[in-house]
């Protein structure tokens, strides 16, 4: 069954609170047997002042979304890697932006909530048809459907340069597991961490999902015994230079054959990565593997796993690792 798509859009996006969700999201929404309730969600909405609402325009998102369900209809998962840096170059914002889960929910419900079952709804059973879970309409940064692929391109983006992001979207549990790490708003850490996931699929190794979720524990526990922003220096990213960006396109559609650019705010220094590179290889090495869990009611399962329990970090770590 093709999702319903709604039949007009707002010229807008608003800031559908939470409460708005929880009251009309059902199992008919959930599986793409019904459009929620466009008027009652509508009435719900706090709208933005007009000078914000300039840079929050509908038409160019709702499009973008239209051609990523037409590029990767033989392939879901897929359309992570395309979507993640073009939907973060037409929203244009800053983090404490984007931290407000009221926008998000907004384009779940109100724009886009096709996209949501098209990309999340898991298997039809005996039991019924499949559904999105209501996180992916309204939850944490790292799982709602269209939040978790905007922070995934800031948080893995290289200054202007998006090839990291569609790299970290590769693996599905980069975005599930990863992301929900604090290490990652490290700069030099998110790029060290990408660098290694890229070898990973540059050696085509066996069960990736897996060893990233194990990596990614590792990376985590070594990160709680150890600074990693005294072992990589940061810079502070440009912020002038990411208003600049904002100003100048936020709200314009985006080029879908040819990557965009992002803020030119500063890229992270290769000596930074470079430092952490040695301890992170090693992580990804000795981390150990556990056995797969299965496969959530919406799908997700395909590469999804649980890092050993084993503690890492002062056993694995050593400050003369770094002499």
């Amino acid at each position: 069954m093709t999702p319903l798509a709604p039949a007009s859009l707002p010229p807008v996006l608003a800031l559908l609170p939470d409460e708005a969700v929880t009251k009309y999201l059902g199992r008919g929404i959930q599986s793409g047997r019904e459009l929620p309730p466009q008027v009652a969600l509508t009435r719900a909405c706090a709208a933005y002042d007009e000078r914000t609402a300039e840079r929050r325009r509908t038409a160019p998102v709702r499009e973008l979304l239209d051609e990523a369900m037409r590029r990767f209809a033989d392939d879901r998962y897929a359309a992570d890697g395309w979507l993640a840096p073009r939907l973060h170059a037409t929203l244009r914002m800053t983090r404490a932006e984007a931290a407000d889960g009221r926008l998000w929910n907004h384009l779940a419900m109100v724009v886009a909530p096709d996209y949501v079952v098209w990309r999340h709804k898991g298997a039809d059973d005996a039991e019924g048809p499949g559904i999105a879970t209501a996180a992916r309409f309204s939850g944490p940064h790292y799982t709602q459907t269209f939040s978790r692929l905007w922070w995934a391109a800031e948080l893995f983006r290289d200054g202007d340069d998006y090839r990291p992001v569609e790299i970290a979207c590769r693996i599905q549990d980069v975005l599930n597991t990863t992301m929900r790490l604090d290490v990652v708003d490290h700069r030099p850490t998110a790029q060290a961490v990408i660098r290694v996931v890229g070898g990973l699929l540059d050696a085509k190794a066996a069960r990736p999902g897996d060893r990233v979720n194990a990596f990614s524990a590792a990376v985590n526990a070594a990160g709680s015994t150890l600074m990693y922003d005294v072992l990589a220096r940061d810079v502070e990213p440009d912020v002038d230079e990411l208003h600049d960006w904002i100003r100048d396109g936020a709200g314009e559609a985006v080029d879908w054959d040819r990557l965009p650019e992002g803020p030119y705010d500063g890229r992270v220094e290769a000596a930074s990565v470079e430092a952490l590179l040695p301890l992170f290889e090693r992580l990804g090495q000795e981390a150990p593997l556990r056995r797969r869990k299965t496969a959530g009611a919406d799908g997700e399962g395909r590469e999804v796993s649980v890092p050993a329990p084993r503690s890492v970090g002062v056993s694995l770590v050593k400050p003369s690792d770094f002499a």
